[in-house]
């Protein structure tokens, strides 16, 4: 080994040093990197003895990086992306692809349509991973995100639109039967409001009907989109929700439109991914399929009357 490499401080307190100089917190270092808070601090107090440089000012319930350490944390980080480049350049590039989407839209979008991008991409493994958490795309190793708000989304990410955000409210064609238009004079107080964790029916009222915002008979709360969505086909009232999570259901005749007013909201569904992806080949055909497959979604006729 030649006295160059021989200097080097272990790669493993290298590796603890650029974690924490991200998250500038030794707990959410120790849950990314797998180890106990007390294992990343021995890191950072080993790797600062082997420098002779003090990298952190540690106060009661603050971390942040000396003028050393912050330096260092940009060249050792440029350090790890070059080592990631040599090793990926080695290998052949897989043929599988990890995404993260929110259940909602897993559920009510993309489970329902994984057969057909399986019939046109048979060698591209998709990986889903559901959650209502922002992944991380580094430690949960994910490629490819559907996020749901307003760009920039963070440094180093590129964001796509995927598609923009119509909200309709919509219902089981045997409710509107039972309670009568919603759409009709005073119809909309005989329908229970099932919201989602977004709670926009206010809005949409207020669209709806500027004057004279009608009350609801009754609420009922859901913490995710599709629990509400289901709770409509169920009968159980009124859901609001992105036109295109609700078009099959639609289609099928399991929910109607109930108004023909829809309500444009400001954030909305993006394809977002590293600026330097690993599996360049790949994302580039799953975002193409996600592209069409969302593009120049019909409209939707109204409840008859």
């Amino acid at each position: 080994m030649s006295a160059e490499f021989r200097r080097l401080p272990p790669l493993n307190g290298l590796r603890v040093f650029e974690v924490v100089s991200r998250h500038l917190n030794f707990r959410l270092a120790a849950e990314e990197l797998g180890v106990t808070q007390g294992a990343v601090a021995q890191q950072i107090r080993g790797l600062e003895a082997e420098l002779g440089q003090k990298l952190f000012d540690r106060g009661p319930r603050s971390l942040a990086p000396t003028d050393a350490g912050r330096s260092y944390a940009a060249n050792i980080r440029r350090a790890f992306e070059l080592i990631a480049e040599a090793t990926e350049a080695l290998r052949p590039e897989p043929k599988h692809l990890t995404i993260s989407v929110t259940p909602s839209f897993a559920s009510k979008w993309l489970i329902p349509r994984l057969p057909a991008f399986t019939a046109a991409h048979p060698d591209i493994d998709l990986r889903i991973l559901a959650s209502e958490r922002m992944a991380n795309f580094q430690a949960d190793a994910v490629d490819l995100a559907v996020r749901y708000g307003r760009p920039p989304f963070g440094p180093g990410l590129t964001a796509t639109l995927l598609f923009e955000q119509v909200l309709v409210a919509v219902a089981s064609p045997l409710l509107v039967e039972r309670l009568g238009e919603f759409d009709a004079p005073g119809g909309q107080v005989n329908y229970p409001l099932l919201h989602d964790a977004h709670d926009i029916w206010p809005q949409f009222l207020e669209k709806a009907w500027p004057d004279a915002r009608p009350a609801a008979a009754k609420n009922m709360r859901f913490n995710q989109t599709t629990l509400a969505i289901d709770a409509a086909i169920a009968g159980q009232g009124a859901a609001l929700a992105s036109l295109l999570f609700v078009r099959d259901d639609i289609e099928a005749g399991r929910l109607v439109r109930l108004s023909t007013t829809d309500l444009k909201v400001d954030t909305d569904f993006y394809l977002v991914h590293p600026r330097k992806p690993r599996h360049a080949e790949s994302l580039d055909l799953v975002k193409s399929w996600f592209i069409a497959a969302t593009a120049n979604p019909p409209s939707m006729p109204a409840s008859p009357s």
